[in-house]
C-alpha cells in the first residue's frame, strides 16, 4: 500500500500517524488546504506541519494554494453547507488527483479524527472520490484518539488552532458571544 494522506494540520495528524505506524502503514502527508484563512493562520498551520513531519521523519508534500478568493466564490451562496459542498470536495479531490498522478494507490485524510467534522459525509465523499480515481480509500475512524492526539500535540508544543480553518468557522467559534453582545447592546438583527 502506498498511502497519500490529506493532512489538515499537525495536531490532527499526531494520532493518525502514530496509529497507522502501529499497523506498519507509513503515510505520506499531503498538505492542500485552500480553505484556511486568514493567511497568517494558513502559514502557521503549514509551517507547524512542516516542522512536525521533519521531526518524526515522515514524508510530506506541500501544495501551496492560499485560496481565499476561490473559497469565497464557491461558498458564499450556501455557507451552511460549505464543508460538504466545497471544503471537503476540493481538498479530497486534489488529494486523489495528486495520488493518481504520482503512483499512490490509497488515500485517506486526517479530517477523520475530528469530532467536529461531518464524519459520515467525509467517508462517503472519500469513497466516491477514491472510486472515481481508481484508488483505494483507507478508512479509519480516528475519532477515538482525538483527545490523546491533542494532548500529545500540546506536550510537543505544536501550534494549536482554535477553529476548523475558514473564516466562517472562526465566526462560528464566537457565535454565542456575538449574540450575547448584540443583546447586551440592544442590537436588533
Amino acid at each position: 500500500m502506498k498511502l497519500l494522506m490529506h493532512t489538515c494540520c499537525a495536531p490532527c495528524s499526531v494520532y493518525c500517524i502514530d496509529s497507522l505506524r502501529k499497523e506498519n502503514i507509513e503515510p505520506t502527508l499531503y498538505w492542500y488546504n485552500p480553505n484556511i484563512h486568514p493567511y497568517m493562520e494558513y502559514k502557521a498551520r503549514r509551517d507547524t506541519l512542516k516542522e512536525y513531519a521533519k521531526s518524526i521523519n515522515v514524508e510530506a508534500i506541500f501544495e501551496e494554494e492560499y485560496g481565499l478568493r476561490d473559497f469565497c466564490k464557491n461558498t458564499i451562496g450556501d455557507l451552511e453547507n460549505r464543508c460538504a459542498n466545497y471544503c471537503y470536495k476540493v481538498r479530497l479531490t486534489q488529494t486523489a488527483k495528486y495520488a493518481k498522478e504520482n503512483g499512490f494507490d490509497t488515500i485517506s485524510t486526517t479530517l477523520l479524527i475530528s469530532p467536529y467534522q461531518k464524519h459520515d459525509i467525509l467517508k462517503m465523499q472519500l469513497e466516491e472520490i477514491a472510486n472515481e480515481y481508481d484508488l483505494d480509500f483507507l478508512y479509519r475512524d480516528f475519532r477515538i484518539g482525538f483527545r490523546e492526539g491533542q494532548a500529545k500535540a500540546r506536550e510537543l508544543g505544536l501550534y494549536m488552532q482554535k477553529y476548523c480553518g475558514c473564516i466562517f468557522s472562526e465566526e462560528d467559534r464566537y457565535y454565542d458571544r456575538i449574540l450575547k453582545d448584540k443583546k447586551k447592546n440592544n442590537v436588533i438583527n
